[in-house]
């Protein structure tokens, strides 16, 4: 059996995963704050992708323009009114509030929308692909998709190990007492990385439309493939993250040409792996209590 084709694949899937798991190593991060509804807000944008589309009839790439910012004030708001306020020495209150709201997005969708499958499409850009040595094919999306995901994270990298909002993230991460006795507000960081999160996460809603069918249900389990990425990588790393992506995509794919129908399993059954043998991931850093 040819393994090279879904080897390559995999990697490719692994650039979709590490759009969204980009956001959610963010978040936890900064405020170590695991978003359970984070899969969900990916899903509303891509139903107000698909609104702006429909009524203005524009691309669903023109459409990211409207929706991304959209998504960004709405993740700041959240966290100035809601989020802020579950942030304390205790995981749960966080956990249960964006429980809550994974619960509510899904309900408000079903309640305004349907159940069906929706999709959005770019044309003859969905279908397109490219002929690699040994006659594989790659997808010219799914490429696409992989290259922006390693610019986003080279350019987040970037921004926290170069610039002054980065130094000031890595300093309310560590220790966000001492930030605020030195005149830094700690719940502005956290908004602005908040706001950040969700604009990535309106980018990866728009990937996940295109590349695959949604409905209002799909968030859970695009939070379980992001979740176990950031898990593989490491908690809080980011290039890590990217890494954990691609070894969950290529465990799916790779599982996929023995067992078609295990496809997901394959994964699962490597994370349990990493979470046995390698708890703290690839970049084996320990969470900070």
């Amino acid at each position: 059996m040819n393994l090279l084709d879904p080897l390559i694949q995999g990697i490719l899937l692994g650039g979709l995963y590490a759009l969204f798991a980009a956001g959610l190593s963010l978040m936890f991060g900064v405020m170590r704050i695991v978003n359970l509804a984070y899969g969900d807000f990916a899903v509303l944008a891509a139903y107000g992708t698909l609104i702006v589309v429909n009524a203005a009839l524009i691309s669903p790439l023109a459409a990211l323009l409207i929706v991304a910012p959209a998504m960004a004030v709405l993740g700041y708001i959240l966290q100035r009114t809601i989020l802020q306020r579950t942030l304390g020495l205790s995981p749960l209150p966080s956990l249960l509030v964006t429980f809550g709201l994974s619960i509510i997005i899904q309900n408000l969708l079903l309640m305004f929308g349907s159940a069906d499958q929706k999709r959005l499409s770019l044309g003859g850009v969905d279908t397109a692909s490219i002929t690699l040595p040994f006659d594989i094919r790659v997808g010219v999306f799914p490429l696409f998709i992989f290259l922006l995901a390693i610019v986003i994270l080279s350019i987040l990298s970037w921004v926290t190990a170069k610039t002054q909002y980065g130094r000031l993230v890595r300093a309310v991460s560590d220790d966000p007492a001492t930030v605020d006795l030195q005149g830094v507000n700690p719940k502005q960081i956290y908004a602005l990385a908040t706001a950040i999160a969700f604009g990535l996460v309106a980018i990866a809603g728009l990937a996940a439309g295109v590349q695959t069918s949604f409905n209002p249900t799909s968030g859970s389990m695009l939070l379980i493939f992001a979740f176990e990425a950031v898990i593989i990588g490491g908690l809080g790393s980011l290039w890590g993250t990217l890494g954990g992506a691609m070894i969950l995509g290529v465990a799916q794919t790779v599982g996929a040409a023995f067992a078609p129908a295990q496809q997901i399993l394959a994964g699962h059954l490597v994370f349990l792996l990493f979470l046995a043998f390698l708890p703290n991931g690839l970049t084996r850093r320990k969470v900070r209590a």
